[in-house]
C-alpha cells in the first residue's frame, strides 16, 4: 500500500471533518471509520465524498453498491483512489 497517499487520506479526513484532536497517527489505516472505528456518520460520508473529489480528484457515487466497501477504512479509500488513478 501507498503510505504516503495513506497519509494524504488521513490529513484529508482530519482536514474535511475538522478533528482537531485528532492527529494522522491516531487513525488506523485498516480501522472502520464508520461505527466503533472512527465514528464517523452519514454527514460525514458525504464531507469526505466531497473531499476525495477536491483532494484526489476521484468520484464514489452515492449509488455506487461499492460505496461501503470503498468507505470501510483509510486502506480501503486508498486502493480506491489507486484504482481510479490507473483508469
Amino acid at each position: 500500500m501507498n503510505t504516503d497517499l495513506a497519509l494524504s487520506v488521513k490529513k484529508m479526513i482530519i482536514e474535511s471533518l475538522n478533528l482537531e484532536d485528532i492527529t494522522p497517527e491516531d487513525i488506523d489505516t485498516e480501522a472502520p471509520l464508520f461505527g466503533d472505528g472512527l465514528g464517523l456518520d452519514s454527514i460525514d460520508a458525504l464531507e469526505l465524498g466531497l473531499a476525495l473529489k477536491n483532494t484526489f480528484g476521484v468520484s464514489i457515487s452515492p449509488e455506487s453498491e461499492n460505496v461501503k466497501q470503498h468507505f470501510y477504512s483509510v486502506a480501503s479509500l486508498v486502493s480506491f483512489i489507486e484504482s481510479e488513478r490507473q483508469k
